[in-house]
């Protein structure tokens, strides 16, 4: 399957640069798996998509502060690491720029404990591909509170505007630290709007995945089943695996809210087949494209993504590329607002 399959072409100015001031004020381009029709409307009208019954899985990662801003130690050259995974012990599994000054032996430096001495030192421990690294980091005091001290958000390439706000770029139901992007889908609820889909009797369910590496590496093969996707930690606790047992036995319609939420739900369907859904955590490297047969996911509430991404192939396989492409090309006629910040998709 040819990667060019899932190109088209976006509007510069249709990328979002920074988030609406009322999360629920996006709008929604509904579209169904059966009919391959489409609908324009406003976040809100989710309400109406959903029913008494209907469980919203939501993936309550938390973003860090993973971008860290610092000088070479021997030449005072500017550095940047993008943390991207926790190996333990302090080391890290990161990005870096500029990636042909940052060899093996590297020593980075960051903020000024006032004495000149900085608050923190990172190592360059091994490379690895595509600007990747393993990183040791030395510091006195609590790592996490370094980071939320000299640490940025990392937001993605495309956002060019700064972001004043640091909780904007979380979810209002984000928990456990871990991630170096935010499960975006997310982003358009308020605990109002929850409250109110609690009300009509949609359950809630929580599930974790930590995003990492694979968002932000494009994909560099012709052809899409070469693709390898980079490994993320999921988590699953005895309460949330619970409420998706009953719904399994009910026949409750299950729906994810993001990709990360739905590539969660499809690696506990392949680790559990027909059988109960139990507590649990892992790694996950599922790669859901055109062909797949979904176990679990029967609706999905999306963001617009990038053209030739991972993200659009997962979505296809839902509803069908045809559909998606043309839904697409419906959005970008009406002017939808695309990418993290952007309007929302609700495919059922």
């Amino acid at each position: 399957m040819n990667v060019d399959w899932f190109d088209f072409d976006l509007p510069e100015e249709l990328i979002a640069q920074t988030p609406l001031q009322d999360r629920t004020a996006s709008r929604l381009l509904m579209l169904s798996k059966e009919s391959g029709s489409t609908q324009h409307g406003i976040f809100t009208d989710l309400e109406e998509k959903l029913q008494e019954g209907d469980v919203l899985v939501l993936n309550n990662t938390r973003v860090i502060p993973a971008r860290l801003l610092g000088v070479k130690k021997d030449t005072g050259a500017k550095a940047e690491i993008l943390l991207l995974k926790q190996l333990g012990d302090d080391q890290w599994e990161a990005l870096v720029k500029p990636g042909k000054r940052l060899k093996a032996g590297a020593v980075i430096v960051f903020g000024d404990d006032g004495s000149g001495a900085p608050l923190m030192e990172a190592e360059v421990l091994s490379e690895g591909d595509m600007g990747g690294r393993i990183i040791q980091f030395r510091y006195e005091g609590i790592f996490q509170e370094l980071l939320d001290r000299l640490g940025e958000m990392p937001l993605p390439p495309y956002i060019k505007e700064r972001l004043d706000e640091r909780e904007r770029y979380q979810t209002v139901y984000s928990r456990h630290d871990g991630s170096a992007a935010a499960p975006t889908a997310g982003l358009h609820f308020t605990e109002s709007f929850l409250r109110k889909l609690e009300d009509k009797g949609v359950k809630l369910v929580y599930v974790t995945l930590h995003v990492g590496l694979g968002t932000f590496r494009p994909m560099s093969v012709d052809t899409v089943e070469e693709h390898e996707m980079h490994a993320e930690y999921y988590e699953l606790d005895e309460a949330n695996a619970a409420l998706l047992n009953e719904a399994k036995v009910n026949g409750r319609r299950i729906v994810a809210v993001g990709t990360t939420s739905a590539r969660t739900l499809e690696t506990l369907a392949g680790r559990f087949g027909e059988g109960e859904i139990q507590a649990c955590s892992g790694w996950t490297s599922i790669f859901i494209y055109p062909g797949y047969t979904f176990k679990l996911v029967n609706a999905l509430l999306t963001n617009f993504h990038l053209p030739k991404s991972t993200l659009v192939m997962l979505v296809s396989a839902l509803s069908g590329r045809d559909a998606i492409m043309k839904a697409y090309g419906e959005a970008i006629e009406h002017k939808y607002r695309f990418f993290s910040f952007g309007d929302a998709m609700f495919i059922y």
